[in-house]
């Protein structure tokens, strides 16, 4: 009877199934400017200030750079992208004492201007005129944009504040 005492041991069936997971990712053209990430088409970018700072009225000359804390803007792109900087006139188009000059406009004195420039070298003599550009390295690295700036004063300014806004577009 041990025969008998050998049971028949039900062996479950097992299966197997593979498949697999397909992971994608799309990445567009972007760039970060002074930290913020951004992509094409986006508006806001903060590129910095240009202060000449403090001066009497009978000035001749006052130089300044934009600046993000303490240094130029910075901007890194991506790879492969020759990002091109372009500075508009500003606000006050027309009103600058010469030929392609931008203004800045007293703040209740109306028709009064301080007359100034962009330039893409700290000696001032390379004028990056309205609508002109700066052309970056492709390199997908972290660049700092130095842009300077002197204003020039004249007979007759009104002592206040003087301001103006400039859009830089930058293209991908």
């Amino acid at each position: 009877m041990a025969v008998l005492a050998l049971a028949f041991q039900a062996t479950s069936a097992q299966a197997t199934i593979t498949g697999t997971v397909d992971a994608t990712i799309t990445l567009q053209a972007g760039c970060i400017i002074n930290g913020v990430n951004l992509t094409d088409g986006a508006t806001g970018a903060d590129f910095g200030t240009l202060d000449f700072g403090t001066h009497n009225t009978l000035f001749t000359q006052a130089d300044g750079q934009i600046l993000n804390g303490g240094l130029g803007f910075t901007i890194q792109c991506s790879n492969g992208i020759a990002p091109v900087l372009s500075f508009n006139a500003g606000q006050n188009d027309g009103s600058g004492a010469g030929l392609g000059a931008r203004a800045m406009a007293h703040q209740t004195d109306v028709g009064r201007f301080v007359t100034y420039n962009l330039y893409s070298d700290a000696g001032r003599t390379a004028v990056i005129p309205i609508n002109g550009t700066v052309t970056l390295a492709a390199s997908g690295l972290l660049q700092t944009v130095n842009v300077y700036g002197r204003a020039f004063g004249e007979a007759g300014l009104t002592p206040g504040a003087y301001s103006d806004i400039i859009t830089v577009v930058l293209e991908l």
